[in-house]
């Protein structure tokens, strides 16, 4: 759950009405209700130690530059408005699901190390932060890439590998600070490695 609500069903109008329907607050917190029921069952099948991970700056993503941002650079201040207030749920979610006997669970606050990333491109050694590896259109985004078209030659060099998702590259940087965190803000209340141990 989560990016995709949003982005194949709140931020589309044209097919779907959950945007005019409900307010973000709205939205955020019917997904949080499906995601407790979610986990509640997960937890009744023996799950005790699970690793929520919020949504990253999905207003950054190529597709949303290409449709939205009058620069294709600024990043769509709406779409991550309404991703942080789920995220703000998701992370309370984990205090609650952390009340259950021997449950640890823990919150991988993915918007915050993507932004991380994003901000600091080129120390991550990055190039190209607004348009996909492969894709078509403004910021190779307003199209996902096609079958047979040639990537970039230099993809360890972009964030993103289409018009949604990050790359490898940027994958690895987030799976490796959600494993062990570099920032008291990459995970609450324990990052992976030390669920992991528990």
């Amino acid at each position: 759950m989560g990016s995709n609500d949003y982005l194949n069903n709140y931020f589309q109008p044209a097919f779907y009405n959950t945007g005019s329907r409900y307010t973000p607050e709205q939205f955020a917190d019917s997904l949080i209700a499906d995601y407790r029921r979610y986990l509640q069952a997960m937890y009744s099948y023996g799950a005790r130690k699970v690793a929520l991970i919020g949504v990253g700056q999905v207003g950054c993503a190529p597709n949303e530059l290409a449709r939205y941002s009058p620069d294709g650079a600024t990043c769509v201040g709406r779409i991550d408005g309404a991703i942080q207030i789920f995220n703000r749920r998701l992370f309370g979610l984990v205090d609650q699901m952390n009340t259950l006997p021997g449950a640890h669970f823990t919150y991988i606050n993915a918007y915050n190390i993507f932004n991380d990333i994003l901000a600091n491109a080129a120390a991550y050694g990055f190039t190209e932060s607004t348009a996909g590896c492969c894709g078509v259109g403004r910021n190779n985004g307003e199209v996902t890439c096609l079958p047979y078209q040639a990537p970039c030659a230099n993809r360890d060099q972009h964030i993103f590998w289409d018009a949604f998702h990050p790359s490898e590259a940027a994958n690895i940087i987030v799976g490796r600070r959600s494993y062990r965190a570099q920032s008291p803000n990459d995970a609450y209340p324990m990052d992976i490695s030390t669920l992991a141990s528990l």
